[in-house]
């Protein structure tokens, strides 16, 4: 082996060897599904921006022990963000009304089964960067980097997915990468189920 490296005899076999350009496919991402969607609602500039007047959902459950997401607030309306299962109704806003869904609307009311679970007092206005961090247990929501107390509980079986509304002219993008703000200490991106092994 000794003698191979120092005739170079391993590496010869490189000279002059061209190599076909090698294709990366593109990588899965998440975003809104357009095929999980209610009937009036509009999702453009590659599923991340929301308006019309309905709900979406991503197109990944949120699989991992810690995610995290942000939308950024276009313009004012009504609206809502926050996590939902797939039994969850797209095409009736606002969400927040069953068992299905907890939402943090427009007033920065938490809303799930028709109750107010939480009420954070910071006001929303466009612009605004809202934050979500998510582990399983609750839901911590961030303004600006800032984040709001107290946190949520979310007592659910199964999978839950990021879910949005819009209707009266409010607009929302959604990030699920690249965010504003950096997410807490522990939190990532929402995973693929593919991208966890």
């Amino acid at each position: 082996m000794l003698s191979c490296l120092k005739n170079a005899c391993c590496l010869r076999f490189l000279q002059g060897t061209h190599y076909p350009d090698v294709i990366v496919s593109h990588r899965p991402e998440v975003i809104l599904d357009t095929s999980r969607m209610g009937q009036d609602v509009v999702v453009v500039k590659n599923g991340r921006r929301l308006c019309g007047t309905g709900a979406a959902v991503a197109n990944a459950p949120i699989v991992q022990n810690k995610a995290y997401f942000e939308v950024k607030l276009q313009t004012q309306g009504t609206w809502g963000i926050g996590l939902g299962t797939r039994r969850t109704n797209l095409s009736k806003v606002p969400l927040g009304y069953d068992c299905e869904a907890w939402i943090m609307d427009q007033y920065g009311q938490v809303k799930h089964d028709n109750k107010v679970l939480s009420q954070f007092g910071t006001a929303i206005e466009e612009g605004d960067v809202i934050g979500f961090a998510y582990d399983h247990e609750t839901f911590r929501i961030f303004i600006n980097g800032t984040e709001q107390e107290p946190p949520c509980r979310v007592t659910t079986r199964g999978p839950v997915f990021p879910i949005f509304y819009v209707d009266e002219g409010a607009i929302l993008d959604i990030q699920f990468s690249t965010f504003y703000f950096p997410p807490p200490e522990g939190y990532d991106r929402i995973l693929l189920e593919k991208s966890l092994i």
